[in-house]
């Protein structure tokens, strides 16, 4: 992908989304995509997965961590620092707000209302976003992939095997298969 962005439009599309999605780090996912991936056309598909997997496994907020991946991809670090800190700046400011004002917020039942019914839209958005990336990632290696998931959802919800121990195990297959299926030896 040839086309470019400034470093300003990084700055605003980053302040946008992140003053204006609740519901944690996964909520902000689709939001970057379809920012940059359907709107602008400056990441395909695939490099938006490996942002996402990338920033899952590192340290922090998974907002945060998409943001700063995603400027770096666009600009370089120029692009990674602009989009951290648009990132932070709205979470900065909308808790300063809410430190000063938390009795009338905490009280209010408009305020409680928009949060009780902001948490099933951010459950629809998260279920949606599971499913655009699952399909993707399904395209390739799909029944490996999909035996991968069904496997560890058992492991976890029938059989409560500790999540850590079934990452550290998908971890270590997708490491021992990963150039088995990259180099075409299995279709």
């Amino acid at each position: 992908m040839s086309k470019t962005i400034k470093l300003r439009e990084i700055f605003l599309a980053f302040f946008k989304i992140n003053a204006f999605t609740f519901g944690g780090g996964y909520t902000i996912v689709p939001v970057i995509r379809d920012e940059f991936m359907k709107k602008r056309g400056l990441i395909d598909e695939e490099e938006m997965l490996s942002l996402v997997a990338l920033a899952q496994s590192g340290p922090g907020a998974m907002a945060i961590s998409t943001s700063l991946l995603t400027g770096y991809r666009l600009r370089g670090w120029q692009g990674a620092l602009t989009a951290l800190l648009a990132s932070i700046l709205p979470c900065l400011l909308i808790i300063s707000v809410i430190f000063y004002f938390y009795e009338a917020f905490s009280t209010n039942f408009w305020v409680k209302s928009a949060l009780l019914g902001m948490g099933g839209v951010i459950s629809a958005v998260l279920m949606l976003t599971v499913y655009d990336m699952g399909k993707a990632a399904l395209k390739k290696n799909k029944y490996f992939s999909l035996t991968l998931m069904v496997g560890a959802f058992v492991a976890s919800f029938f059989f409560q095997v500790h999540t850590i121990l079934i990452i550290v195990t998908l971890a270590l297959l997708g490491l021992g298969t990963f150039s088995f299926f990259d180099e075409g030896q299995v279709k």
